[in-house]
C-alpha cells in the first residue's frame, strides 16, 4: 500500500459529493485519477467530449482543476494530450481527532497533501464546548504557524471525536470527552471559529481515511472496527461511508451481549465495550493487581505484562475480552457479509484482540457458507491518519457546497447518459 501521507493517489473516491449530475462524475473522475485527459474522462463516464471539454473549462475557471503537463501523445491525432488534474492551493482544510489523551491535527491542501500538523497532549475527559473550543486553536493556530498560513486561508474544518453524533446536524448526542449530552458542537464551533466546521464520530472518520488514503484504493466495500478507549465502527460500501437514517448508526461498541450485565460508560449495561475496552479491562483489574496505583495507561500495560508472564487472573480478563470481542466480529459477519474487516486503534499492541482465538471465534460464530472466510487486517495506523480523514470530511463539504452551486452544462443527446457504477 502506498504512504497514506502521499495525498489522494490514484484511487481515491469522492466520498459525499451529489451523484448524477455530469459536473459531479466529471470532478470525481478528475480526482480519482489523480491527472486524466479530457478524452479518457469521456470514454470512462460516455459522455460526449463536448460536453466534457465545457465542464472542465467552467471547473478551470472556477479554479478548481488545473491542467497538467502534457506527458504524453495521442498517436491518433499526433497531439500531446493534456491533463487535468485539482489545483492543489484551491483550497486549505483543517481536520482534527479529539482524542481522551491527545489533540491532533492536520492541515491538507486540495489535492489531499498534508502541510502541517500539531499534536496537542492534554487528557481531554467531561470538558465543555468552550474548552474543546480553546484546544483547537490551540492545536489550529500551531499548525498554521508551521504552513506559514492564517486562519482566514481555512475554508473547513473537520472535527472527529468519539461517541454518538449527528453528522448532518452537528449534533453530540453522547461523547465520553464532553460534560453533558445534547451538545450542538457543529454550530458552536462554527461561529467561533468565524468557518465551515463539519463534525463526526471518529471511527467514522478513519473509515473516511482509509476510503481516500488506504484500502478504499483497492476495496469498494470493508468495514474498520476501532479498538482504544472504547469500541467504534466505520462501514464502507460502495465507497461511500455509511452513517445511518440518523447519522449514529454502527455503534458496534454498543452491541448488547449481555442482558442486566455490566456498565457500560454510555449508561447502559451489557454492552460490548463494557467487556473489551480500555476501562473494561481496568475495572477488573484490581483483581489481579490489587495493589497498583499506577495511571490508566501504566496499570493497562502492566495488567498485560501479568498475563504474558501467566497471572492467571490477568489471562482470565484477556482471554474472556478477546473470545467477546470475536463474537462481537462474528455478528458483523453475519450482518454484513463484509470481504474485509480492518481492525485499528491504541488497543492493537495487545495481541488478545487480533490472535487466533479471536480470528476463530469469529469464524465459528459465522454462518458457514463453505466458502472462503472473511479477511482481517489489522493497520496500526496513528492518530495522524484519524485526523486526515476529518480533513477529508471537510474536503467533501466544501467541494459539495461548490458543485451544487455550479451551473449546470446542456449535454447533447442519449450520448451524454451517465453510466451508474
Amino acid at each position: 500500500m502506498n504512504d497514506p501521507c502521499d495525498g489522494y493517489g490514484p484511487r481515491a473516491p469522492l466520498g459525499n459529493v451529489r451523484e448524477g449530475t455530469a459536473i459531479s462524475r466529471i470532478f470525481q473522475q478528475v480526482r480519482a485519477e489523480g491527472q486524466i485527459a479530457r478524452i479518457d474522462i469521456a470514454r470512462d463516464l460516455m459522455i460526449s467530449p463536448a460536453t466534457v471539454t465545457a465542464i472542465t473549462s467552467d471547473l478551470i475557471a472556477r479554479g478548481l482543476i488545473e491542467e497538467a503537463a502534457a506527458i504524453s501523445t495521442d498517436t491518433l491525432r499526433g497531439r500531446p494530450r493534456v491533463k487535468l488534474q485539482l489545483r492543489a492551493n484551491a483550497h486549505v482544510v483543517a481536520g482534527l481527532k479529539l482524542g481522551a489523551n491527545v489533540t491532533t491535527l492536520v492541515l491538507l491542501d486540495f489535492q489531499g497533501r498534508q502541510l502541517a500538523k500539531a499534536e496537542i497532549p492534554q487528557p481531554l475527559q467531561n470538558a465543555n464546548a468552550d474548552e474543546i473550543l480553546a484546544l483547537i486553536e490551540r492545536a489550529l493556530d500551531s499548525a498554521l504557524t508551521q504552513a506559514g498560513l492564517r486562519r482566514s486561508d481555512i475554508s473547513a474544518i473537520g472535527v472527529g471525536l468519539p461517541g454518538f453524533v449527528n453528522a448532518a446536524e452537528g449534533m453530540v448526542h453522547w461523547s465520553p470527552v464532553l460534560d453533558r449530552r445534547m451538545i450542538p458542537l457543529g454550530a458552536h464551533l462554527q461561529d467561533a471559529l468565524k468557518c465551515p466546521v463539519v463534525i463526526d464520530n471518529d471511527a467514522n472518520l478513519l473509515a473516511l481515511a482509509e476510503l481516500w488514503f488506504g484500502v478504499g484504493r483497492e476495496q469498494r466495500d470493508f468495514i474498520v472496527v476501532t479498538i482504544e478507549q472504547g469500541l467504534g465502527m466505520g462501514i464502507v460500501i460502495a465507497n461511500r461511508l455509511y452513517r445511518g437514517t440518523r447519522g449514529r448508526g454502527v455503534e458496534f461498541g454498543h452491541m448488547k451481549i449481555q442482558p442486566d450485565g455490566a456498565l457500560c460508560r454510555c449508561g447502559q449495561r451489557g454492552c460490548l465495550e463494557a467487556y473489551v475496552a480500555d476501562y473494561a479491562l481496568l475495572r477488573e483489574a484490581e483483581m489481579a493487581l490489587p495493589a497498583d496505583t499506577s495511571q490508566d495507561h501504566d496499570r493497562l500495560e502492566n495488567l498485560f505484562a501479568e498475563a504474558k508472564a501467566g497471572n492467571l487472573i490477568a489471562k482470565s480478563i484477556f482471554h474472556r475480552a478477546g473470545r467477546l470481542f470475536g463474537i462481537g466480529l462474528a455478528n458483523i459477519v453475519n450482518i454484513f457479509d463484509p470481504a474485509l474487516i480492518i481492525l485499528s486503534g491504541e488497543q492493537l499492541q495487545y495481541d488478545y484482540l487480533y490472535d487466533i482465538e479471536v480470528s476463530e471465534m469469529m469464524e465459528a460464530n459465522s454462518i458457514d457458507l463453505s466458502d472462503r472466510p472473511v479477511e482481517l487486517r489489522v493497520h496500526k495506523w496513528n492518530d495522524q491518519l484519524w485526523a486526515k480523514g476529518a480533513a477529508a470530511f471537510a474536503l467533501d463539504h466544501i467541494t459539495g457546497a461548490i458543485l451544487d452551486t455550479a451551473p449546470r452544462v446542456r449535454t447533447r443527446g442519449r450520448q451524454d447518459a451517465i453510466r451508474t457504477p
